[in-house]
């Protein structure tokens, strides 16, 4: 584990009840978190909020857009998980761990990219491996048949297809991808404003560990197949944390854009969280979250309860 404010993996349920964090081995696969916050990043374009005005006067406080790094050390594969807007930052975070010789261009920063779907916090980092920048060539984009198909038909993402740069490879829901190092990652389909493709979560397991990592989606509710069944057998879950309440987008229906409040997530799994079947991380936030806020009465309500707000030292041992 890299230092950080969060609590990140236990060894045991001992540990856990210590409040004790244990470092993942260096052979182990991890997930290694590069980001936290919604589409627009924090500071937000145009907001003058709490928030956005505290990132621009402190760089410190500034978050990079939602995305998981996959790093499997034996063989030294990496996988990203959303091709974000903030993404040659998050290329700098992954050579902390992925090792590559000074004075070059990383032209292969990844061996894979999972894209969960096409809204603009989660693909648009794509361009960047293009040939104005780094040039990639066949770099496996794993996504689903829709989203593959805008990628193919549609510019400036056709191009890069055209050129291969990029290596379309279509997933279906439920089927896993085996990475190797006993690592699998699985594909599931959840609800959410599919207006250019549909949205995929990812159920990545390793060798001891399970994670859940759902940025996206509407409200439980809205799922065919309740959050509480997919949980099972899943030890950490990183799920959509776009809004705390209804309220923070004055001028905006938030019921509308689609997304799990954070309280009726934890309403929702307070049960799995408080007998230590489950643990819990939030992401996603929007730049409006009063959970942002370290010191906030929200923040407190969340770790009083269990939960935990996802950072961006976060990694989880697979």
């Amino acid at each position: 584990m890299r230092s950080g404010s969060s609590i990140v993996w236990f060894a045991a349920a001992a540990a856990a009840a210590a409040g004790q964090a244990q470092a993942p081995s260096a052979e182990s696969p991890r997930v290694v978190v590069l980001g936290t916050v919604q589409d627009g990043g924090l500071p937000h374009a145009g907001c003058n909020g709490r928030h956005c005005s505290r990132a621009r006067r402190d760089p410190a406080r500034a978050r990079r857009v939602a995305s998981l790094a996959l790093h499997l050390p034996r063989s030294g594969r990496t996988y990203l998980v959303d091709a974000t807007p903030d993404l040659p930052q998050q290329i700098a975070e992954v050579h902390a761990f992925r090792k590559h010789p000074p004075g070059r261009t990383d032209r292969t920063p990844f061996d894979g990219v999972f894209l969960t779907h096409a809204h603009i916090g989660h693909y648009l980092g794509l361009a960047h491996f293009g040939y104005e920048v780094l040039n990639t060539r066949g770099l496996p984009v794993f996504c689903s048949p829709r989203m593959a198909a805008l990628l193919r038909t549609s510019a400036p993402w056709s191009l890069l297809v055209e050129r291969r740069n990029l290596e379309l490879r279509e997933v279906q829901p439920g089927t896993p991808l085996e990475l190797g190092e006993g690592v699998s990652v699985t594909p599931l389909a959840v609800p959410h404003r599919d207006e250019l493709s549909d949205t995929l979560a990812f159920r990545i397991r390793g060798p001891r560990r399970s994670l859940l990592y759902v940025p996206d989606t509407d409200s439980w509710e809205a799922w065919k197949r309740p959050l509480l069944e997919v949980l099972r057998n899943v030890d950490v879950a990183v799920l959509d944390a776009t809004f705390y309440s209804l309220e923070e987008l004055p001028g905006r229906d938030v019921s509308r854009i689609g997304h799990p409040l954070v309280t009726e997530s934890m309403r929702l799994l307070d049960a799995l969280v408080r007998k230590g079947r489950l643990e819990v991380y939030f992401t996603h936030l929007n730049h409006s979250n009063p959970a942002l806020d370290e010191d906030g009465p929200q923040r407190r309500a969340i770790e009083t309860r269990g939960f935990h707000v996802l950072d961006e030292t976060d990694e989880f041992e697979l």
